[in-house]
């Protein structure tokens, strides 16, 4: 009933005889409107910002940077780390302008431009996450055609392939969004333009772009998550068989990162979607997108550094060289 008087009050009911794509732009409701907290929240969502681009910039360095890392597991952390910067790069900045201007309104075209390429960045994630569980199974399953099946081409095929799907992917769900009607005052639940909000608030009468939108959905989403649960079907399968312990506990070993990553990734992004589903939970999804966009990205760094000595022995070796170099510099500018 609450969505049925949501849509009768923003939906005339001569839509049928009209054209009523009049909105111009949107309204972004954000986290809080509570003016007293619009300063904790710049400094939280800055700080937030800056740790997420500089630790995954971070492991792009040290991977370029040690000759050791350049395999085609840490290939895909690399580029999953450009993906994370680009995801959080669409969404926060605004959300920080916003919380300072205490404007929070966002142009039809600069919404659908958000939404298009946040899809890109988080398909992205997804596909290559899925890259990442095949190139574990490849690697304990099939040890010894691993450097055959995983050859560099066949890894640059993968990451073109990732950008090129979730490029369509964009373009499919833009092209069903530009066909749906929105009329005037259209506030949106999150402090960014994604599918599900606008989805929400748009005004049909056949549900053909429903159905649509929630089949691409289910294909560029569930045979990602398809290809991870085989995958570490086939990985578990194979590591019960091996007879010692030890060798159980090294081949887990190398899985675990990877796994904790998923787990964050699919799980808040499930949140989001079941957050949206229900028009009165704002707070709960406004809270789901933060984890999803922001945490989600920032912890990512962490968890494969912290949790693997390879990574862990680049990065230290990336800091003292940088911080060598620093040196020399000083010591030139003084004898000069």
């Amino acid at each position: 009933m609450q969505r049925q008087s949501h849509s009768a009050a923003q939906c005339p009911s001569y839509m049928g005889t009209k054209n009523l794509t009049h909105v111009t732009e949107f309204l972004l409701l954000g986290l809080s409107v509570d003016p007293e907290l619009q300063l904790l929240l710049f400094g939280l969502l800055l700080s937030m910002y800056l740790v997420t681009v500089l630790g995954n910039l971070l492991i792009i360095l040290a991977i370029g940077s040690d000759p050791h890392l350049h395999t085609p597991m840490y290939f895909f952390l690399s580029i999953l780390s450009l993906a994370d910067i680009g995801l959080t790069s669409t969404t926060v900045p605004k959300m920080i302008v916003d919380n300072q201007t205490l404007s929070r309104v966002i142009s039809y075209a600069g919404c659908l431009t958000q939404m298009s390429i946040f899809i890109v960045f988080a398909c992205m994630d997804s596909i290559l996450l899925t890259a990442m569980a095949y190139d574990r199974f490849v690697a304990i399953c099939h040890p010894l055609h691993y450097p055959v099946i995983m050859n560099p081409r066949f890894c640059a095929l993968l990451v073109l392939a990732s950008f090129f799907i979730s490029l369509l992917d964009s373009q499919l769900h833009s092209l069903m969004l530009v066909q749906l009607t929105f009329f005037i005052d259209v506030e949106i639940t999150n402090f960014f333009c994604g599918l599900s909000p606008l989805f929400n608030i748009a005004c049909f009468k056949i549900p053909t772009n429903a159905i649509l939108m929630y089949f691409t959905g289910a294909i560029f989403g569930g045979v990602p998550v398809s290809g991870i649960l085989f995958s570490y079907y086939k990985i578990v399968s194979s590591i019960l068989r091996v007879p010692s312990a030890g060798g159980k506990s090294k081949a887990f070993s190398t899985c675990g990162s990877h796994l904790i990553v998923v787990c964050l990734f699919y799980g808040t992004g499930l949140g989001v979607f079941f957050s949206s589903a229900a028009s009165e939970a704002r707070r709960k999804l406004a809270m789901a997108s933060l984890m999803y966009t922001v945490v989600t990205p920032m912890l990512n760094p962490f968890i494969y550094s912290l949790r693997n000595r390879d990574m862990m022995g680049a990065l230290q070796r990336l800091l003292k060289g940088a911080s060598k170099s620093q040196r020399l510099c000083h010591l030139s500018q003084r004898a000069g």
